[in-house]
């Protein structure tokens, strides 16, 4: 057997202050393999597990490519949790973040397989370019925005199910780690990622379910959309992936609204025109880059473009990295966020509000990385800005209730 690695992550419901000293039991077939407690950012060590070979999941035909085990969570004012089939694959570092719910009584998760793995129903085609509503109807966006929420259906557009509000990078993670395998290439992996955000904002942009009545962006049935499930564990690559080109998606030449990138596996499913899951791997382990791959599928004409704007956030990226030397408002922005922050992290060191980018915002912007899951450059890119820009906002949030 190979390793992997597991790392369990407590959060309050406002998802912006961290449960400290949580007690977190993972097992399975019960033996118990580790029982730790959440440090100061709500994070437990890196647990390194037992998984499969990483070439099971480089192929259709094998065994299941992955590992499950059973966590279970206990801290002093919340519901017990316990977490049913969280994933570790070889080689890759699973992230399991946990929504912590005040009050006693016990809370289960039930992580169901990959898209890939399990029995899902198969993509009803739609047509690719959407009619644009009249001015009776909801109001189109006039341009591309990413929006802080996607609001997801549990299960078909028409009866009964849960309604979930989900931060759209977190439904983004989540939706990739359900659909594809944190152990493919990167450039499988972008383009998979670039499809999936594309696929959304086209619903957001059409207002598909709103303007036909329903309440909701999109749903988690693979039968309409694509899969997402409350409480699925995620994979390091994977949102390190997602947080650098979460402001990107796919357009057709001539057209205004996101490609409706549609998608299949391409080994159980066959889907002409769309790009398929297996091959898009297949690809890539042929050297073709992700907008390679988008084009093999989708055709020349395909594009990667950025939104406009990211709502839930008080400035948008500057444009250019922030880094030791340099200085100015954009610094002062980053600073003031960082010691709001750090009095919720307290790992985080409080800064002088001076615009000037020393040492000591580097090494804060590098502890903030680490508590986040991003690379740990020191550098504020367009990841870390929005990254920072949200958890402050969340924070900022509580401060007010």
């Amino acid at each position: 057997m190979a390793t992997g690695r597991l790392q369990v992550e407590l959060y309050n419901q406002s998802q912006a202050t961290p449960v400290v000293s949580g007690r977190v039991t993972v097992s399975s077939g019960g033996q118990v393999f580790y029982d730790v407690y959440t440090d100061s950012s709500g994070q437990t060590i890196e647990m390194e597990l037992e998984a499969p070979p990483i070439e099971y999941s480089l192929e259709q035909d094998e065994p299941q490519p992955y590992s499950t085990y059973t966590i279970q969570i206990s801290a002093d004012g919340y519901k017990d949790v316990i977490i049913n089939g969280a994933q570790v694959f070889a080689d890759r570092t699973a992230l399991q973040r946990v929504i912590m719910i005040p009050g006693s009584g016990q809370e289960i998760i039930n992580v169901p397989p990959p898209v890939l793995w399990g029995d899902y129903p198969s993509k009803e085609p739609e047509e690719e370019v959407k009619p644009i509503p009249d001015e009776t109807g909801f109001v189109v966006l006039d341009r591309i925005v990413i929006p802080e929420y996607i609001v997801v259906k549990d299960g078909v557009p028409s009866g009964d199910g849960e309604i979930f509000y989900v931060p759209y990078k977190d439904y983004i993670k989540n939706v990739a780690s359900s659909e594809i395998y944190s152990t493919w290439a990167d450039a499988a992996i972008r383009a998979n990622v670039l499809a999936i955000q594309s696929f959304t904002l086209n619903r957001v942009f059409t207002e598909w379910y709103r303007n036909r009545g329903y309440n909701f962006t999109i749903t988690n049935s693979t039968r309409y959309d694509q899969s997402f499930s409350p409480g699925r564990t995620i994979y390091e690559n994977i949102s390190t992936i997602v947080d650098e080109m979460f402001v990107n998606f796919l357009r057709r030449e001539g057209q205004r609204q996101p490609l409706f990138a549609q998608y299949c596996d391409g080994r159980r499913v066959q889907c002409p025109g769309w790009m398929t899951q297996w091959g898009s791997e297949d690809l890539a382990q042929q050297g073709y880059s992700a907008i390679q791959i988008i084009r093999y599928f989708y055709g020349d004409d395909v594009f990667i473009d950025t939104a406009e704007r990211v709502q839930g956030v008080p400035l948008s990226y500057p444009g250019t990295e922030l880094s030791i030397g340099s200085t100015g408002n954009d610094v002062r922005t980053i600073q003031r966020q960082l010691n709001s922050i750090s009095q919720t992290y307290s790992a985080i060191p409080s800064l002088r509000v001076d615009g000037i980018y020393g040492e000591g915002t580097a090494e804060a912007v590098r502890e903030f990385q680490k508590i986040f899951n991003l690379p740990q450059t020191g550098v504020v890119d367009l990841a870390t800005w929005y990254e920072i820009s949200q958890i402050y906002v969340a924070i900022e949030r509580l401060a007010e209730l």
